[in-house]
C-alpha cells in the first residue's frame, strides 16, 4: 500500500468514526435534540427514526456533494432543503406503506426530519465542500452516531419503565416499573444522567492522557557526579 492510499484510508476512517463518537450529534454536539427527547420511549420507534435519519443523511449528502460545483450562494439553503425534503418524503411514504403501525407511532416526527439541524448542518459543513465518498461516509458516521444515541436512551427508558426491551421481558417479576421515565421528564432525566456520565469518563481519560504526555516529555534526572578530592 502506498503512502497516498494509506492517507486516504486514514481520512475515510476519521470521517466515519468522528460522527459516531468524537462529534456525536446527540451526546457531544447536542444538536437535533427533538427526536432524542420525543421518540425514545421504546427501542423500536427510536431505531426506526435512527435508520430513517441515516437514509436521509447519506442520500442528501451524496446529492449535495454531486451538485456542489453548481451551487449558488444565494440558493444554497433552498437547494439543501429541497433535497432533504425529497428523501424525507420517500422515507415517510415507505413507512406508511410497509410499516404503518410504526409510522403512526412516530407521527409528525418523520416529516420533521426535514428541519433537523443535523442534516442541513452536514450538508453545509461537509457535503457542499467534499467529494461523494467523504460525504457518504460523513452521513453514515453521523447517522450511526445519532442512531446509537437514540437506542441507548430508549433502551434505558424502556427497560426501567416497563421491564422490557424489544418487548422481551428482562427485569424480574418483582421489579416495580419506573413509569415516570415514559413521560417527557423521563427523557430529560435520562439524557442528563448519560451526559453527566460521559463527561466524567471523558474528563478522566483526558487527565490520564495529559499525565502520560507530561511523564513522557519530562527530562530524566542527570546522574550526580562523584565528589572530587
Amino acid at each position: 500500500m502506498t503512502t497516498s492510499d494509506s492517507s486516504t484510508s486514514g481520512l475515510y476512517s476519521k470521517v466515519l468514526f468522528t460522527g459516531i463518537w468524537r462529534e456525536n450529534p446527540t451526546f457531544r454536539l447536542m444538536i437535533g435534540m427533538c427526536p432524542p427527547l420525543a421518540v425514545t420511549t421504546a427501542v423500536k420507534p427510536a431505531l426506526t427514526m435512527g435508520l430513517s435519519v441515516i437514509f436521509v443523511l447519506i442520500c442528501s449528502n451524496l446529492v449535495v456533494s454531486l451538485m456542489r460545483k453548481i451551487l449558488k450562494p444565494h440558493l444554497r439553503i433552498i437547494m439543501f432543503t429541497v433535497t432533504i425534503a425529497t428523501f424525507v418524503t420517500i422515507c415517510d411514504l415507505f413507512l406508511k406503506a410497509y410499516l404503518p403501525k410504526m409510522s403512526e407511532i412516530l407521527g409528525a416526527y418523520v416529516p420533521l426530519i426535514i428541519v433537523n439541524c443535523i442534516i442541513i448542518f452536514r450538508a453545509e459543513a461537509c457535503a457542499s465542500k467534499s467529494g461523494p465518498v467523504v460525504s457518504i461516509l460523513d452521513g453514515l458516521g453521523m447517522g450511526v452516531g445519532f442512531t446509537l444515541a437514540l437506542c441507548i436512551l430508549s433502551a434505558v427508558r424502556e427497560l426501567l419503565a416497563t421491564g422490557h426491551v424489544f418487548d422481551i421481558p428482562v427485569m424480574p417479576t418483582a421489579f416495580v416499573p419506573w413509569l415516570a421515565l415514559q413521560m417527557p421528564v423521563g427523557a430529560f432525566v435520562t439524557l442528563g444522567l448519560i451526559l453527566g456520565l460521559i463527561n466524567v469518563l471523558t474528563r478522566k481519560r483526558t487527565v490520564s492522557e495529559e499525565e502520560l504526555e507530561a511523564a513522557a516529555v519530562q527530562p530524566m534526572a542527570e546522574p550526580q557526579q562523584p565528589a572530587t578530592a
